[in-house]
């Protein structure tokens, strides 16, 4: 019974250490992208085909450490495709060139949209 007490205390202490910091991640920054007032994240082993061109992408800054100013912090910038299948509303592919790209997903909560879903299974 001790263990299961100090394992559920260790998990407690985790969570509240990880999910403090002003509402911003404190340990580490996941990958993120915005395009056209969207956030996006990456979804990984999707298979995909890129399409048009869209327009310019960015991915935010990520202070990690905690230690840098916000001045010193850049966006970087890139370029957002079409994903042939869906909606740019629900995913894009972005990177440099067509060849050199991501797949990324708007989420609902932490949920994928049922087409997004859909071509992730078909992969």
């Amino acid at each position: 019974m001790t263990l299961v007490a100090a394992m559920v205390t260790s998990a407690v202490a985790c969570t509240s250490e990880s999910s403090s910091g002003g509402g911003e991640q404190s340990a580490s920054c996941a990958y993120q992208v915005l395009y056209q007032d969207r956030t996006y994240r990456d979804v990984a082993n999707v298979e995909f085909t890129v399409g048009e061109k869209l327009g310019p992408a960015t991915i935010p800054p990520c202070d990690d450490t905690g230690g840098q100013d916000k001045d010193e912090q850049a966006e970087e910038t890139m370029t957002a495709y079409r994903v042939d299948g869906i909606s740019p509303q629900l995913a894009v592919a972005v990177g440099d060139t067509p060849d050199d790209t991501t797949f990324v997903a708007a989420y609902t909560g932490d949920e994928l949209p049922p087409e997004t879903r859909k071509l992730i299974d078909g992969s």
